[in-house]
């Protein structure tokens, strides 16, 4: 994406963290980011594409952290899932835009739905590929379940994202020990 096309994505989550999804109008984002109207639609597309990419440029910025994480933590597939989940849950409380969207959630701007809704299959389908394919790098299982394992755990991490059961440390160490369990049993 050009430089242009990412200041106005950064531009629209900014202003969704302000004021909400329904505030962004392609007027008011050509205006906050300095350009012209048709420069937004030709930069990224109508409303549903700039969610789409808002979104997916927050998502990578949650799939750096896993990486950072993993990277840290060579041969051990535990200490790395700890890390990615602290990091990640970390980035996530701090995260302006991601708490308007959670707040869309429970009722508030309820156009930012879907945001989570309408292409959340596809957004759980690239965090699970990105944490399985950083799973195979420890042998310690079979593809299958390495395959479950990350499905639980990008299910555990956007549930406590959304509605936290615990401190982030312990949804870290939970997962830590979930890891551990399921390598030991083979």
């Amino acid at each position: 994406m050009s430089a242009t096309g990412q200041r106005i994505i950064e531009c629209a989550a900014e202003m969704t963290a302000e004021s909400g999804w329904s505030s962004v109008t392609m007027a008011a984002l050509a205006g906050r980011a300095g350009v012209s109207r048709q420069t937004v639609y030709n930069e990224v597309g109508g409303k549903t594409e700039l969610a789409e990419a808002m979104v997916l440029s927050e998502l990578a910025r949650f799939l750096s952290a896993v990486a950072e994480a993993f990277d840290a933590n060579p041969g051990d597939a535990p200490g790395a899932v700890h890390d990615a989940t602290l990091a990640v849950l970390t980035l996530a409380a701090e995260n302006r835009l991601l708490r308007a969207i959670v707040s869309a959630t429970q009722g508030a701007d309820t156009e930012l739905l879907p945001l989570l809704t309408a292409r959340s299959n596809s957004l759980l389908d690239i965090a699970k590929a990105d944490v399985r394919g950083r799973l195979e790098a420890y042998p310690a299982l079979s593809p299958a379940r390495w395959d479950a394992a990350a499905d639980v755990i990008v299910r555990v991490v956007l549930g406590h994202v959304v509605q936290p059961s615990g401190s982030a440390a312990e949804t870290a160490r939970s997962l830590e020990w979930l890891t551990r369990a399921l390598i030991a049993s083979g």
